[in-house]
């Protein structure tokens, strides 16, 4: 294997061969850094559980990237749906007992694939511009410019499907402050049909044309917002039809970058 990385990195990209032993000597540095902190993560986790810990799993991603039940090809290479935690951890799926699904007040996409929703984003003046500047939407790890566009609640609700959501935790709620009219997609016509919910593959998710509901925006700021009354009455609606579109209850907003700006309307943790 590392013959066949040499020679592309050689031949293709002009670049110095690795060493071996430089790689190795450096592995097994590592790898005593590491011996301590391995263990049986399964049992560690079962016990736990069973003292009555709180465990929480974190996923990575969304659901359209997932191998399995994503936009293939335009995925990543594993699963990042809600199933995997247990998969991945070594507990059984009956340990699942909350879902929390996390997803902006609008959308956005790395990359490439099909994107029903999609704004102009790079044009001044657009709500797509607004929504990729005031939401400073650029990747952390690839540091490209997020593409964006509205609520897609036909693809939440496939979402909600495909993890067994219990909740959602709208974030960002703050970035459509000042936006006059807001569009929140309830369905897609797709070859002369209605359908309310995101179709599987690529190509015919390419095909769809987003049917929009059209609400009114609030000029009120909602940085900082920590009670759900206090927000605008237009906010609060809009955050009604994101639950009555997609059939998923909000339990968690938040209004700032700010962690502790968050309307807590549901302790994930609660029995």
């Amino acid at each position: 294997l590392l013959d066949l990385h040499n020679f592309v990195l050689t031949g293709y990209l002009h670049a110095p061969a690795i060493d071996f032993d430089t790689v190795y000597a450096e592995a097994m540095r590592h790898a005593e850094l590491l011996k301590p902190m391995m263990a049986d993560v399964s049992r560690e986790l079962n016990d736990a559980n069973q003292g009555g810990a709180n465990l929480l799993f974190e996923g990575a991603q969304g659901t359209l990237l997932d191998v399995d039940h994503g936009t293939y090809p335009f995925v990543t290479s594993s699963n990042c749906v809600a199933g995997n935690a247990a998969a991945g951890s070594g507990v059984g799926p009956g340990m699942l007992h909350y879902i929390l699904g996390i997803t902006k007040a609008y959308c956005t996409r790395v990359g490439g694939g099909p994107f029903p929703t999609e704004l102009d984003w790079e044009q001044p003046g657009t709500v797509g511009y607004h929504l990729s500047t005031v939401g400073a939407e650029t990747g952390v790890t690839t540091g490209r410019s997020r593409r964006c566009g509205w609520f897609d609640g036909a693809l939440l609700k496939r979402s909600a499907q495909v993890n067994g959501l219990s909740g959602l935790c709208i974030t960002k709620l703050d970035v459509l402050d000042g936006i006059d009219e807001l569009k929140l997609c309830t369905g897609y016509e797709l070859d002369g049909r209605i359908t309310d919910i995101l179709p599987m593959g690529a190509d015919d998710i390419a095909r769809c044309k987003p049917i929009y509901e059209t609400l009114p925006g609030w000029s009120q700021s909602t940085v900082g917002v920590t009670q759900y009354e206090h927000l605008p009455a237009a906010a609060q609606h809009y955050l009604r039809r994101i639950e009555a579109v997609t059939g998923v209850p909000i339990h968690m907003i938040s209004t700032s970058p700010d962690r502790d700006h968050t309307i807590l309307l549901r302790n994930p943790y609660a029995v």
